[in-house]
């Protein structure tokens, strides 16, 4: 019975994507089998990628082929993780046209590298989509400042988008308003909105691992026994209340007049993606972040050991069933005690990209280092 966890929740109104790919995923009948079972998508990112590739042998074959072909690093990756995201597609192909385009997707992302460069992003995110050739593929392009006008240009140029990296109401605000952007550009070009998906990937966990922290400083020092209680009892509500305001906010953007107009010339809404989302402290349930976010229409990308837990104890029942005014009141309390979620929010954003480009950097290396060792094997 566990196995239909996945369509339950589809049913309801929230799609399930995976957090990960290989080449063992793709090949040994097991993505297939976890679609049967009601997965709806999957999503990548360089540090995803550097695990399966870096840290296996399962690529090295087809690197020392790349390599011997006169194939760069860069281009080694670009071949690799390319056609990772063209088989995962094809996988999806099914789930994309029985939901006439809602789900079936795969994510790529754009080199991290770049991320504080809109140019070389728009050209990257056109080239990924043209090379990986699939209408179910979403380039993925980093929500920061340099990445608004991206999300704009690649939505317009009838690119599918996954705005990830999203921690702040202030973020996702921008990335909603690029995405309509883009959509009223086509319109006024007279071209078809019909076929343009896009998700606005809210990061979950990291919020509460970053307040925690924060929460346990102001603990160490504080003297007075209530106001020890109520710092405590604030501990893991920051990133579902931050989640919960950015929900509202979606509500708010979608029942406007301006979205309205572009939904009636065939526009899909963008969804709320829900990222980040296992449990990084064993001080909280390991289905914390799919349990307490189950919303319709959402998305909930999870890594498998998150997957499996939920299949295992999950129940699939509403978890937004009051309004946001808690989320709200968890906000201000953190803020009387000198924590400033949206600060937060911003520094989490900056590492981040830290963190996705330093995953690129050591991918690089790893590949460079199996090429050279693997090509001098005769």
């Amino acid at each position: 019975m566990a196995q239909s966890k996945m369509k339950e929740l589809a049913q309801y109104g929230q799609s399930v994507w995976l957090d990960y790919i290989d080449r063992p995923l793709l090949e040994t009948g097991k993505l297939a089998s976890m679609i049967g079972n009601g997965l709806r998508g999957m999503t990548s990112n360089p540090t995803i990628f550097n695990n399966a590739i870096g840290s296996s042998s399962d690529y090295d074959e087809k690197i020392k082929e790349l390599k011997a072909a006169g194939k760069t690093t860069f281009e080694i990756y670009d071949d690799l993780t390319v056609k990772d995201i063209q088989d995962a597609a094809d996988h999806f192909k099914g789930v994309y046209e029985e939901t006439n385009g809602l789900d079936g997707y795969v994510s790529l992302e754009i080199d991290p590298q770049i991320a504080n460069e809109a140019d070389e992003q728009i050209t990257e995110g056109l080239r990924l989509f043209e090379k990986v050739n699939r209408p179910n593929v979403m380039i993925k392009v980093p929500s920061t400042e340099a990445g608004i006008p991206v999300i704009e240009e690649l939505i317009a140029n009838g690119v599918n988008v996954n705005a990830t990296l999203i921690f702040s109401l202030r973020q996702y605000e921008e990335v909603a308003k690029a995405y309509y952007r883009g959509l009223r550009r086509r319109t006024a070009d007279g071209l078809d909105l019909s076929g343009i998906r896009s998700v606005a990937s809210v990061f979950v966990s990291r919020v509460d691992t970053a307040v925690d922290k924060l929460i346990d400083a102001k603990l160490a020092e504080e003297t007075d026994d209530g106001q020890k209680e109520k710092l405590q009892s604030l501990k893991g509500k920051a990133a579902i209340a931050n989640s919960r305001i950015i929900f509202k906010q979606w509500k708010a953007l979608l029942s406007g007049d301006e979205v309205a107009a572009l939904e009636g010339k065939n526009a899909s809404i963008q969804r709320v993606l829900w990222a980040s989302t296992g449990t990084k402290s064993p001080d909280y349930s390991d289905i914390k972040y799919v349990s307490e976010l189950i919303a319709s229409p959402t998305v909930n990308t999870l890594p498998e050991k998150t997957l499996n837990a939920f299949l295992d104890h999950g129940e699939v029942q509403e978890a937004f069933v009051d309004d946001s005014q808690g989320a709200l009141d968890i906000v201000k309390d953190l803020k009387g005690f000198g924590i400033d979620i949206h600060a937060v929010c911003d520094d989490l954003l900056v590492k981040g990209v830290a963190a996705f480009d330093d995953a690129f950097t050591e991918l690089s290396a790893s590949i460079e280092k199996k090429a050279a060792e693997l090509s001098s094997v005769q």
